[in-house]
């Protein structure tokens, strides 16, 4: 490990103008290619104390052992020169997007003599027009297949075209009319570049023009009574229609731009791009990295974009680019995009309407495919094999960790404090072995604090007491038992496993040296020890072990890492599931409730009779006994359950501050649940994750979705403050 002080440049000798750097190692390899502004305050970055260094940072600093830089005149040429040397270098320390699969485009040969359309893969190739890239190769064939009716170009290889023109005789397509057959000289060289330039002219979007000219070829040929040729273009409509019907119109004033949108976690991130030409979607790629380095979102925007347009010039770069968010600053990155295309390029985040919506699309397109990625990841046997000796070997265990508990502590500012447990046997998701906890504050009949407020390091100790001394009772009733009593005291009757019998190898904590020590008092004060214990940081995924001044730093490519962190946010997103079922029933909590015998049926038709449950609050007993079904005692019960709950708080409007009248806000289909605004989106968590009814205990199971599904949308803005004050 190098010394940054040790190659660190004197001051005097940076140059404060635009340019690039390079940092090489004792090999003389380059690690990491950088662009800045002014080279001089940006070098100086790098070279200030390591612990305010990002980790990944200080890892490429001390493996570098010299830096060389490179004057340039503007930012823009700074850009151009950056991408250039990350494609000549690929250091090891830059964002590199990796293909997750080889995208076939669209290709014509507009280079060639008799230009032909094929499919192509691969580097692009100079005087070759492309489109797409599409998902699969026979969208590509039976794209061309229906506009070939119009536009018979050739298709056949170089080879074929050959036998053909030698022998006279043209391929099956030149006999069914999908093919011009300029091999036999039915058409010139002239002629077929035209239908050739046609081809790529309705390919771009410009397909009105087209459509327009057949119908009234169409409509001439049948006033002059020649109607089989008036049926030929009227199937030639229907082909270039159906042709259109493959891709939907999603922009309806006929834009041309690319759409780019994130999606990331700590150590990867995927990039979706979906090309829209005409309004239509013409293609789609996606693209995953590992963060190598400290990059923000504009920050993987900008190296996606170089990736993008690097070698790409004229229409290829669209005339506007839609992105979740801009470089900083954004004006070199503009006038690049402009010099590739040859005139302006737009570069902004959409804001509203329908590039906002599509632009959601593309986002959840991102994350499903970062989901996909590490679930293939995770999938594999090998993989999760090394993970958990990884992990064996980092922890100093004695074998592998084959079952794994994760712990993680949920609440709103202190209120609703909930904890999961989640289950990892073999490096995969036990989901019927998911617990979870509601913090009472106390373990067994002792009261330890008071349950309330955000002090995750005793909710840890109180969880992970409560989960072991149910372990410890299971176990307490055979004592020392032998193998066969030991299988039939983990199951239940019916062959289902027992709540906490089976101990884990390993619990990992979601926090840092606090809530691990409070775990490990937990299993101390217990007399377990025989399991291991460990915390994952979320800031800097540092792993934190008992009675260790420094955590242990697993590397950036680590499959144990990668598990670890896996666990981890399981944890998270199954908490946070429990925490907002919970707090959304307080929400929608009601005096009506209260009342013994008052179903949900005569619920909804009280509030439907008197409109609100404000009018039904200032109802008499005589009133309410007109609703049907409602008697004198039930009536009684209602204005004496209102009596006691208290005044309910006033309904706010988040978007004005407008205080709104319960009319407002109460409908007849609220159940009674008018006291308060039910945030009906707070039921689903971060992974749409819809969360179980919940009861007084604290074993529940998860039956529900995993952890990939797409976010259910909120309700109101104030779901999303409320969101971002969870922990």
């Amino acid at each position: 490990m190098a010394d940054p002080s040790s190659y660190r440049p004197k001051p005097g000798q940076i140059p404060d103008s635009p340019g690039v750097y390079k940092f090489r190692d004792e090999h003389r390899r380059v690690i990491y290619v950088g662009k800045a502004k002014s080279l001089r305050q940006r070098l100086a970055s790098y070279f200030q104390d390591l612990a305010n260094l990002h980790p990944r940072t200080a890892t490429m600093v001390t493996t570098a052992a010299s830096v060389e830089w490179t004057v340039v005149a503007t930012e823009t040429a700074a850009l151009q020169l950056e991408y250039t040397w990350i494609k000549e270098y690929d250091p090891r320390f830059n964002v590199k997007y990796r293909d997750d699969k080889s995208y076939p485009y669209l290709a014509v040969t507009m280079n060639e003599q008799f230009p032909r359309v094929q499919v192509m893969r691969g580097q692009k190739k100079k005087g070759v027009r492309y489109f797409g890239p599409y998902g699969h190769a026979w969208a590509i064939r039976d794209t061309v297949d229906l506009l070939l009716r119009v536009f018979p170009v050739r298709t056949c290889s170089a080879g074929v075209f050959k036998n053909a023109a030698r022998t006279g005789r043209p391929c099956l397509l030149g006999y069914i009319g999908k093919c011009s057959a300029p091999c036999v000289d039915r058409v010139s060289v002239e002629e077929h570049r035209e239908l050739a330039e046609d081809f790529c002219e309705f390919m771009t979007g410009r397909t009105g023009t087209y459509i327009r000219r057949l119908e009234r070829q169409m409509t001439d040929a049948a006033e002059d009574m020649e109607y089989e040729r008036a049926a030929r273009l009227r199937d030639d409509i229907d082909a270039l229609k159906k042709a259109m019907e493959k891709s939907a119109v999603v922009l309806a004033d006929a834009t041309d731009a690319d759409l780019i949108a994130v999606a990331e976690d700590e150590l990867e991130a995927a990039v979706q791009i979906f090309h829209v030409r005409g309004g239509r979607v013409r293609g789609q790629r996606g693209w995953v990295t590992d963060k190598v380095e400290a990059v923000t979102t504009a920050d993987l925007v900008e190296h996606a974009l170089q990736q993008l347009y690097g070698e790409e010039t004229g229409d290829a770069v669209p005339k506007e680019v839609l992105v979740p968010a801009v470089p900083d600053p954004v004006e070199p990155v503009q006038e690049w995009l402009t010099q590739r295309r040859g005139s302006n390029v737009s570069l902004r985040v959409p804001q509203r309407g329908d590039k906002r919506d599509l632009m959601e699309t593309v986002a959840r397109n991102a994350q499903q495919s970062l989901v996909l990625h590490k679930t293939k990841r995770a999938s594999d046997l090998t993989t999760r094999s090394r993970a958990l000796e990884e992990i064996a070997a980092a922890l100093d265990l004695d074998s592998a960790p084959l079952r794994i508990e994760c712990y993680d502590i949920s609440h709103l500012q202190g209120d609703d404090v909930v904890a999961s447990m989640v289950v990892f046997e073999d490096g995969l998701a036990r989901k019927s072995e998911y617990r979870r906890f509601q913090i009472k504050g106390r373990v067994g009949d002792t009261q330890i604090w008071h349950g309330e407020g955000q002090d995750d390091v005793r909710s840890m100790h109180e969880v992970l007491s409560r989960r072991f001394r149910r372990y410890l009772a299971e176990k307490e009733k055979t004592g020392e038992w032998s193998p066969e009593e030991a299988q039939e005291s983990l199951t239940e009757e019916d062959g289902r496993p027992k709540k906490f019998a089976y101990p884990p190898q390993l619990v990992v904590v979601d926090g840092g040296r606090p809530q691990v020590a409070a775990a490990q008092r937990a299993l101390d004060e217990l007399g377990i020890d025989d399991i291991a214990v460990c915390g994952l940081a979320k800031r800097l995924e540092e792993v934190w072990v008992p009675g260790e001044d420094d955590p242990v730093i697993l590397p950036r490519t680590s499959e144990g890492l990668y598990l670890l962190q896996r666990v981890r946010d399981e944890a998270h997103r199954f908490a946070i599931s429990y925490q907002r079922s919970k707090r959304t029933k307080r929400f929608k909590a009601s005096p009506l409730d209260a009342v013994p015998g008052l179903g949900e049926a005569r619920k909804q038709t009280l509030i439907k009779h008197f409109g609100s449950v404000k009018k039904l609050r200032s109802a008499t007993i005589d009133q309410i006994c007109e609703v049907p079904g409602i008697g004198r005692k039930t009536a009684e019960a209602v204005l004496a359950a209102f009596a006691q709950a208290a005044p309910a708080a006033p309904a706010v409007n988040t978007a004005t501050g407008e205080i709104m009248e319960e009319e407002e806000s109460a409908t007849a289909g609220d159940s009674g649940h008018g006291e308060q605004p039910a945030h009906a989106g707070d039921s689903s968590d971060g992974g749409g994750h819809s969360a179980q009814a919940e009861d007084s205990h604290d074993d529940g199971p998860d039956t529900t979705g995993g952890p990939g599904d797409s976010e259910a949308p909120t309700r109101v803005g104030a779901a999303r403050t409320r969101r971002g004050m969870e922990t």
